[in-house]
């Protein structure tokens, strides 16, 4: 069955102009010493691979990838595709290597939550007792479940085992249920033989229930996670009129390219490669191969498709990312599997990119493409890859990876002209040849951006002020303070009233020129008032001026600043 939604080509955001070359172009070669560029970012640190995670002879050893990463109270958790490494992050500038825990098994997506790391394991090297010789002891696909109360001695306390591994997962909380979490695990390898996995199944879709065309939930007791076990296997790709399973997309779409390009990505949508969840709307959005689809999380033990979209330029749909509000969503486009140059001047713009949608009425409806704004080298493998949102308020801001594309931080508040705001780009891993590299993933955590580069390690960015974002825009955003991250299971961000937040959205109608005298100096001059009367402890006078000047703001358009005005009023 054809998706509901068929995408037309989108606004795209322009290159730089030839007086003005992008700083990226060109950019020396080199491993750990390539050149690098960057714009309205600070990069304050870098730390190398460590030992048992880096093969030196050889920075591109697909057995030592670095991949994605998850955040936990000060720490940060590094997959790697031979374990894990925890860094401390509680001074962003100088990150401190705590334990690494070397436990093959490919991929390595980790997840936590309180004081449980999840780990996905696809490849067939993995064992049960995260051994490193691959001929010997009991093979491994699927999620390991770690104890990490002492972050210093994590400790493996469940192995659930599944028919294709796990490719990524998803951590998904219950809003009615703080005693368990659910894992939705997103398995693209081969299926096992039954051999080797009883009730695994390779059968194409026939009724013989296949270990294809599904995804599967764990449900996780939080208080005994050694009870860990596979609940449901929901079949989202179902056709709802015929029953058949496989009823997505199952093979070429038409290009639609205006160019006449003859190129057609074949999807076949038997799983998804991620899913992002959002539980306080009780929504996910999978990003399954040849599809994007929308899902009703409200019961997680039991979640089900609501609507689905697919695009003729799209080749594998991989990540997903609601804004905030969840009124929109965007999905990543890994064109090529991420190990190709996809960013390159003779591939169109909307192969490897962005699609933004907005959701209506629960429904997704297409708004415009977004992808890295410069072309990469034939050396360099990019395409769009994992990202989240920054908390800036009453704007929709985004920070991604583009493998050796680098990070681009872009603004989609208007969905249909999105907007690169600041970047970060090294010189390719080789000069002469394409060596897998660049950032896997790149994520805001409490104040700070990180990135986890596949070949050469971590890395630590702040944003600075510029033409598009203020200092108390950042600011803002910055106060928003979590105990624990995970990209792929979205917390609904809230801001406490403070002068930095009532400071953004008056940055942001002076920006948009939605704000004009005398108002515009009343605001400076009120909130600058009560800032210092606040400093002094005289919290009614500040109180006082906050009220007065919420009087004068009656426009629609300042209605934020109002809300945020009377709210830090009241706070004092």
């Amino acid at each position: 069955m054809l998706a509901a939604g068929i995408l037309m080509v989108g606004v795209l955001p322009g290159t730089a102009s030839a007086a003005e070359p992008d700083p990226r172009i060109g950019l020396g070669a080199g491993w750990l010493d390539a050149q690098s560029a960057i714009s309205n970012l600070e990069h304050v640190a870098h730390r190398d691979k460590p030992a048992g995670f880096v093969d030196p002879a050889n920075p591109g050893n697909g057995g030592f990838y670095n991949s994605d990463f998850t955040f936990g109270g000060k720490y940060a958790f590094s997959g790697n595709y031979n374990g894990f490494n925890i860094y401390d992050v509680s001074k962003s500038s100088d990150p401190q290597l705590v334990t690494s825990v070397v436990c093959p098994g490919g991929q390595g997506d980790l997840s936590v939550h309180n004081n449980l790391l999840f780990m996905s394991v696809e490849e067939t090297r993995g064992r049960v007792d995260c051994g490193t010789n691959p001929n010997v002891g009991t093979r491994f696909q699927g999620v390991r479940v770690f104890d990490i109360s002492d972050v210093r001695n994590p400790v493996q306390v469940a192995a659930v085992q599944l028919c294709r591994g796990s490719h990524t997962h998803t951590l998904v909380t219950d809003p009615k249920d703080a005693n368990n979490v659910y894992i939705y695990v997103s398995g693209t390898a081969s299926v096992r033989p039954a051999t080797t996995m009883e009730g695994c199944n390779n059968n194409a879709a026939d009724g013989q229930n296949p270990s294809r065309w599904r995804i599967e939930v764990i449900k996780v007791p939080v208080a005994a996670p050694q009870q860990a076990a596979v609940v449901n296997e929901p079949r989202l790709f179902t056709d709802p009129a015929t029953g058949r399973i496989d009823g997505l997309q199952n093979g070429p779409q038409t290009p639609r390219h205006p160019s006449g390009s003859t190129w057609s990505p074949t999807p076949n949508t038997n799983a998804c490669h991620d899913i992002t969840a959002y539980p306080e709307i009780g929504l996910a959005a999978g990003a399954c191969q040849g599809n994007g689809i929308l899902i009703d999380i409200s019961d997680p033990a039991n979640p089900r498709r609501i609507d689905e979209v697919s695009d003729p330029n799209f080749a594998y749909w991989h990540s997903a990312t609601f804004n905030n509000d969840g009124t929109k969503v965007i999905f990543t486009d890994e064109w090529g599997g991420g190990s190709g140059a996809r960013c390159r001047d003779t591939d169109q713009p909307e192969w490897g990119a962005n699609a933004i949608f907005d959701i209506v009425d629960r429904k997704m409806k297409f708004a415009s493409y977004y992808k890295l704004p410069v072309p990469q080298t034939l050396q360099e493998n990019c395409v769009a890859h994992n990202g989240s949102l920054i908390p800036v308020p009453g704007r929709d801001i985004m920070m991604q990876a583009w493998y050796q594309g680098g990070i681009s931080v872009f603004d989609f508040t208007d969905s249909a002209h999105p907007q690169e705001i600041a970047f970060f780009d090294r010189g390719p891993v080789n000069p002469n040849s394409l060596v897998l590299g660049g950032f896997w993933s790149a994520y805001w955590y409490n104040g700070n951006l990180y990135g986890n580069e596949i070949a050469r390690g971590f890395d630590v960015f702040k944003l600075t002020p510029s033409q598009y974002l203020s200092a108390a825009e950042i600011k803002a955003a910055s106060e928003v303070q979590l105990s624990q991250f995970n990209a792929q299971g979205q917390p609904k961000i809230t801001w406490t009233p403070s002068f930095a937040l009532a400071r953004a959205y008056y940055d942001q109608l002076v920006r948009a020129d939605a704000i004009g005298h005398p108002v515009k100096s009343q605001v400076d001059m009120f909130l600058e008032r009560a800032e210092g009367f606040a400093a002094d402890g005289k919290r009614s006078a500040a109180a006082a001026q906050l009220r007065a000047l919420s009087n004068k703001l009656g426009a629609p358009q300042h209605q934020q600043l109002k809300t945020a005005v009377l709210d830090l009023a009241d706070s004092l």
